[in-house]
């Protein structure tokens, strides 16, 4: 069993620094770049990572390969498969990060929650934090991961919701709905930037722009989280985080976690699924 003693979900680049001698934690880059940005998250992994840190690819490999739908959760059994691949064992302390900050490392992160994998936190301010620090950068080819994990997922359901759900928390009392994406998305104003979507939101649910829960690419402090979620959902609801696709509803995710509510789900199809189905409901004012 690790000696390492995770101090919450959130990390900083000193701490992780300090315990990367640790051969029972293991460090995942999980970055992702929207479709058009002109960002390949791999081949940035490969040209400059932080000491031992291995890819997380949520968008290709850790994902239901077989839906229509971007990067959903995959089944336990291919989770597993994956997580062993990349090294990880039951016992295993898992760190993220991403190349922005804090914008797809929460995604890793609420995965291996939702799997089971309680020891595991984020980055607080990514790699730019990790650069800021002036800490040192691999830049060679990474080394094998030479061992295969024993890692076994346990899914936890009630951290991912589907469709129904939602439809049902839309007249519910106790549940509260937010929704990450811009305000001009949330309110049609804005088009989305995957083709054949409606705009607008579902009813009942409220805006948080996931940006106004970030300062300088770190999570604003716990108080502030609170105030934030506060003003839109009280610390007894069920919290539904949604987005465009289910990656910045993580950061509303850890952001409620951080803040102190306890039955925090994420929508995993998000406006991606809900968007495209004309039979489910849409507000636009």
């Amino acid at each position: 069993m690790s000696d390492i003693e995770l101090p919450g979900a959130l990390v900083s680049a000193d701490w992780l620094a300090a315990a990367l001698q640790d051969q029972s934690l293991i460090v995942l880059d999980a970055s992702w770049h929207m479709p058009g940005s002109a960002r390949d998250a791999e081949q940035e992994w490969l040209a400059q990572r932080i000491p031992g840190a291995r890819f997380f690819d949520f968008d290709n490999r850790i994902c239901d390969r077989d839906s229509s739908l971007p990067h959903m959760m995959p089944d336990p059994e291919l989770f597993t498969t994956e997580l062993r691949r990349l090294g990880v064992n039951s016992d295993s302390t898992v760190v993220v990060y991403d190349s922005v900050g804090i914008f797809s490392s929460p995604r890793a992160w609420w995965m291996l929650q939702a799997m089971g994998l309680r020891r595991s936190a984020v980055l607080d301010g990514g790699l730019p934090a990790w650069r800021q620090a002036g800490l040192s950068l691999h830049e060679s080819t990474p080394e094998p991961t030479g061992h295969s994990g024993n890692f076994t997922a346990s899914y936890r359901p009630t951290l991912i919701s589907d469709w129904r759900e939602v439809l049902l928390a839309t007249s519910a009392n106790d549940v509260s709905i937010l929704d990450a994406r811009s305000a001009d998305r949330f309110y049609a104003r804005a088009p989305e930037p995957r083709p054949g979507l409606r705009g607008g939101h579902m009813p009942g649910s409220r805006n948080l722009p996931f940006d106004q829960l970030i300062n300088g690419g770190r999570m604003r402090p716990a108080h502030e989280l609170q105030r934030a979620l506060s003003a839109h959902a009280p610390t007894s609801d069920r919290i539904i985080a949604s987005c465009g696709s289910g990656v910045t509803s993580c950061v509303i995710a850890l952001a409620a976690h951080l803040a102190g509510y306890r039955d925090i789900a994420v929508y995993d199809g998000s406006w991606a699924e809900w968007g495209a189905d004309a039979t489910l409901p849409v507000v636009t004012g």
